[in-house]
């Protein structure tokens, strides 16, 4: 098959996700075709668009992608051995733990055990490049990255709320380890097993952490507006959690320093803007990735989590034999601290992940009701959570239902 009809038929497949509103600017599809790049779209998030560079698109680079683009399919993975929990998913090993540099911890998100990961992978000489995301030379915006040094990991540590392709990033898919949301690293341990993948990036070691959606770019415009820092204004820095625990959204401009609570940004403006297609995930948990950390937050009497302020803490999963290995090995050599936990810890500190998952056969059947499909999502076992909750899922399919509905009478298409 020609080149021309390949690139046909991937922009096919590329166009059916994009229409279902499933796309959710991973880049996969970049590392298929040359000529695709992302670009944000008018909603603000990021879109494949051609470029019209030259370039070869990989052989079977449309059977690739509807293998392993997440808009297209997710399976869950049950290493041979791992033990399963049915929302935090298949495990060998689950603990609290933290960065043992203090200003390591103080840095990251929930107590800095990924970026002490990202240290230890580095100085140990297992990894010599980290693909990775973090902040643009334009500070409101997010970038995929290389990190080949500890002073650069440090530099990128901390949660970055707003759309990121990690898997544009050319350099990607010739790392020894590479960290995304889970429906990246879903695709990267996918695209491993399909004839046509981009690289040898099964060789890499997988990190993830628990995601709750990738919200629009615009949602951190209107954090500024709030903060009364004007849109074409000058930043200086711009970081949305870290430097404390949960930490704060923050701006600094050339006059003055400005933040809001994690409860105020996630929970007023960030949370509420995430893509259509994370309200319809099966995977916020990363059961993809080798290692996945996760916020281990303190709950109060209605178990929803508390965000007083306070030293980091990551609940920290390995997913598989080579996650397991690592996570002793960075242990041992001092890069972390860590306390083995129950899984069912994490899983109470987790309510939003574990609702999600519980009740996720209701609102992809409501889509489905609506006229929109999602994703094909294998393995999850997702009827069997439906039957054992089905209060539950009733009031999520209606509920997914009548917004898409009111959302396709509004605006002509779904949410």
């Amino acid at each position: 098959m020609t080149s021309a009809r390949e690139r046909q038929k991937l922009d096919a497949a590329i166009r059916r996700v994009v229409e279902r509103n499933a796309c959710i600017g991973c880049g996969f599809c970049t590392s298929l075709d040359p000529s695709l790049e992302l670009r944000l779209d008018a909603d603000g998030f990021l879109r494949p668009h051609r470029t019209g560079a030259a370039g070869t698109v990989a052989e079977d680079a449309a059977r690739t992608f509807e293998q392993a683009c997440p808009g297209c399919r997710v399976d869950a993975v049950r290493p041979p051995g791992s033990r399963r929990h049915p929302t935090m998913g298949s495990y060998f090993g689950v603990w609290e733990a933290w960065a043992s540099d203090e200003a390591v911890r103080y840095r990251g998100s929930s107590g800095g055990a990924l970026t002490a990961l990202h240290g230890w992978l580095l100085e140990s000489g297992r990894a010599s490049r980290i693909a990775s995301a973090s902040v643009g030379s334009e500070p409101r915006r997010t970038v995929p990255v290389t990190i080949t040094t500890k002073e650069a990991a440090l530099a990128a540590a901390g949660s970055r709320y707003a759309p990121v392709g990690v898997l544009s990033n050319r350099d990607t898919w010739s790392s020894e380890a590479i960290t995304a949301k889970p429906c990246e690293i879903s695709a990267v341990r996918a695209a491993a097993g399909a004839s046509g993948r981009p690289s040898d990036a099964e060789h890499a070691i997988l990190l993830s952490f628990f995601c709750a959606g990738t919200p629009s770019q615009d949602a951190t415009g209107d954090l500024l507006a709030r903060l009364e820092v004007p849109a074409d204004g000058p930043v200086d820095e711009l970081w949305y959690r870290g430097r404390g625990w949960p930490g704060r959204f923050t701006v600094r401009t050339a006059r003055a320093e400005a933040s809001l609570s994690y409860d105020e940004s996630w929970g007023d403006v960030l949370g509420p803007a995430t893509h259509w297609r994370c309200k319809l995930c099966p995977d916020g948990v990363g059961e993809s990735a080798d290692v996945v950390a996760a916020d281990l937050w303190s709950v109060d009497d209605r178990g929803y989590p508390v965000f007083t302020e306070g030293p980091g803490s990551s609940g920290l999963i390995a997913r598989t034999q080579r996650g397991l290995e690592a996570v002793n090995a960075a242990a041992a050599a001092g890069a972390i601290v860590v306390r083995s936990i129950r899984m069912s810890e994490l899983a109470n500190a987790q309510p939003l992940q574990r609702k999600r998952r519980l009740s996720l056969f209701g609102r992809l059947l409501g889509s489905r009701l609506a006229g929109v499909r999602g994703p094909r999502y294998r393995g999850f076992r997702l009827w069997a959570l439906a039957l054992a909750h089905p209060r539950l899922n009733l009031r999520a399919a209606r509920g997914t239902r009548a917004r898409i509905r009111r959302s396709t009478a509004t605006t002509g298409s779904a949410p």
